[in-house]
């Protein structure tokens, strides 16, 4: 703590930023009352310091705001004699005064504004100016900044020393803004994770020096320190992350070093959202761990490398696709989690009504031809493939897959992972499953011409043919397929049909409430007045079941392209892909709008996500 003799300069500024400010017509009179308020301030120091158990020098302010009367201050005024506690202390605790009441004393009486914390947003960089252990240690909340001037919000503004450290701490002028305890407790933990999150703890720990980091010798010989022992806390600290997300529901955990801070995010329900960041220094501490986890060399750092780590959670076992990419600032590094016991999707559980579902059962039956599945990456189209592969697993089907990389191991089924640096592409390794005589094939992706020409032709001869592409809707795959350089009349005969799909957020069951959309919603779904009145639109409050986003998992919305003979003509004659898509809508095929629209609708998810994750229908 900083003593009161020597009071630094800019405190004066910090401590004059706290009282109200009057009139400001005569500057040189306002600027002369403030020093006034300072000088009188220090001179009040000692005596605050001598009456903070008691609070005493609060009474009359109470008082004169009617919060208590001096019948009831006399009442306890005895007690608190012979007891030694405060008056105030004993008014709160007999139910007579409430905290809230004592905080808006606080703030008349030394001229500061009390905030309301419920409901509060804070940018990133707010947050950042203010590092988590200074925010638990000294119980400060950042509200805002502006240039070198930071509004901080605590619950004592008589505390000078304290406000004097922070200026030193954080470089920056306080303006101080208070709020009662309990309101500033709940938000810090909302902001920086409550004390007994394992994560913030051991971050907190580390960086207060409570921990030492150490060193291990790897395969690459010994590290420069940024290593660490195999019972260092960083283990610990990593081994948490993972967990964390886990229990999260996170699909992926992203570690990206900035310029000047460790960002550290998990993306739930397919938005990132900031977790806590482990201080800059840790951050070859926390890289190279995981780099030792998932077999990658770690003295190389200057090329992307890819690993794995397989590991259990609660019982459960997880593998980790790891990727790591070099950046200005040093490796990023995300971790895809891979739950393994989450894969026995069934196939409502992937989001079909039940007229799709049936659809979608009867082409997957079929005794041959190409079905794909299209969507940008993330739009869940290889959970949708496994899914399948699930339903369709029998004992009298063989079934092989090759996919880059095997994402999730199958009972029942052939794997294959393709290898590129031995020579083992998805075209070495189809020519090599067709003589294994299967029934049905999954390739992870088509990518160039020699892969989808085998595919093809494995259709043609008797197979069932699941695979991927990246396009933006259904029709376009088949322009896609042309593009790549396959023959019309090759994907008009062999492709049964397409399938398009998105993820959009479930709202949440637990909080989910009645919901009235706004004209400009409906008329972007597409969603006449007599379906909206007989709808059951549903939005999340949000609740701790969800963390407070209204939305807890995800649902897919799909756009059908069954292939028959029409079309098959169309595709034969090289159409455009806005013509086809003409042509399927006429056939009855829903775009993906409106399946999302049916399903807002229905009260599973709300207009907004839809809107988010599709375009516009163009008539």
């Amino acid at each position: 703590m900083v003593s009161s003799n020597h009071f630094s300069p800019p405190s004066v500024t910090i401590f004059l930023s706290q009282f109200a400010h009057r009139s400001t017509s005569d500057a040189q009179v306002d600027i002369s009352r403030s020093h006034g308020q300072y000088l009188r301030a220090r001179q009040f120091e000692p005596r605050a310091k001598q009456v903070a158990a008691h609070d005493d020098y609060l009474i009359e302010t109470l008082v004169d705001l009617g919060s208590v009367t001096p019948e009831q201050v006399e009442q306890v005024r005895a007690d608190a004699d012979s007891t030694g506690e405060g008056v105030v202390h004993l008014l709160v605790t007999r139910g007579i005064l409430s905290s809230r009441a004592v905080t808006q004393a606080k703030a008349a009486h030394f001229g500061v504004e009390m905030v309301e914390l419920a409901g509060l947003k804070l940018d990133d960089e707010v947050i950042a100016a203010v590092p988590r252990h200074v925010a638990k240690r000294y119980r400060v909340l950042p509200l805002y900044k502006h240039g070198s001037n930071l509004a901080v919000v605590v619950s004592d503004p008589s505390d000078l020393n304290t406000i004097d450290t922070l200026n030193h701490l954080l470089n920056a002028e306080i303006d101080v803004k208070v709020a009662p305890d309990e309101e500033l407790d709940a938000a810090l933990n909302r902001f920086y994770g409550s004390a007994e999150d394992a994560v913030g703890k051991m971050i907190q720990d580390i960086t207060e020096g409570e921990v030492e980091i150490g060193t291990v010798t790897g395969a690459g010989g010994t590290d420069d320190g940024s290593v660490v022992d195999a019972d260092a806390p960083i283990i610990k600290l990593v081994n948490q992350l993972i967990v964390d997300a886990f229990k999260s529901r996170a699909s992926d955990i992203h570690l990206e070093p900035l310029a000047k801070r460790f960002r550290v995010r998990y993306r739930i329900d397919g938005v990132l959202h900031e977790m806590k960041s482990p201080p800059k220094r840790l951050q070859l501490s926390i890289i190279s761990r995981l780099k030792i986890q998932s077999n990658m060399s770690i003295a190389e750092k200057r090329i992307p490398q890819d690993g794995r780590i397989q590991t259990s959670v609660g019982g459960k076992l997880i593998d980790l696709r790891v990727s790591c990419l070099p950046t200005n600032h040093g490796e990023s590094i995300v971790m895809r989690i891979l739950d393994k016991e989450g894969l026995k999707l069934g196939l409502p559980e992937l989001g079909f009504f039940t007229d799709d579902q049936q659809t979608f059962e009867r082409l997957i039956g079929l005794p041959d031809g190409i079905l794909l599945v299209t969507g940008p990456t993330g739009s869940g189209k290889t959970t949708t493939l496994y899914a399948v592969l699930h339903y369709i697993n029998r004992p009298d089907r063989k079934i092989i897959t090759v996919e880059d990389p095997v994402e999730y191991v199958m009972g029942g089924i052939n794997q294959v992972h393709v290898n590129e640096a031995v020579g083992l592409t998805f075209a070495t390794a189809l020519r090599s499953m067709l003589r294994q005589a299967p029934n049905v094939i999954m390739i992870g992706e088509i990518r160039d011409m020699e892969t989808a020409t085998i595919a093809i032709n494995a259709s043609l001869t008797g197979h069932l043919v699941f695979s991927t592409l990246h396009t933006n809707d259904a029709p376009s795959a088949v322009t896609r397929l042309i593009d790549i350089g396959v023959k019309p009349f090759l994907v008009a005969s062999s492709t049964r049909a397409i399938m398009a799909q998105r993820l959009v957020r479930k709202i949440c069951k637990k909080c989910a409430a009645p919901y009235a959309p706004t004209e400009s919603e409906l008329q972007t779904l597409n969603i006449k007045s007599g379906e909206a009145e007989k709808a059951r639109f549903m939005r999340g409050k949000g609740c701790n079941d969800c963390s407070k986003t209204g939305h807890r998992g995800r649902m897919g919305i799909f756009e059908m392209f069954v292939v028959d003979d029409e079309a098959r003509k169309l595709i034969y004659e090289k159409v455009s892909s806005s013509t086809l898509r003409n042509r399927a809508r006429e056939m009855g095929m829903r775009t993906l709008r409106e399946d999302g629209a049916r399903k807002v609708l229905a009260g599973l998810t709300s207009p907004e996500e839809v809107i988010r994750a599709t375009v516009g229908d163009v008539d």
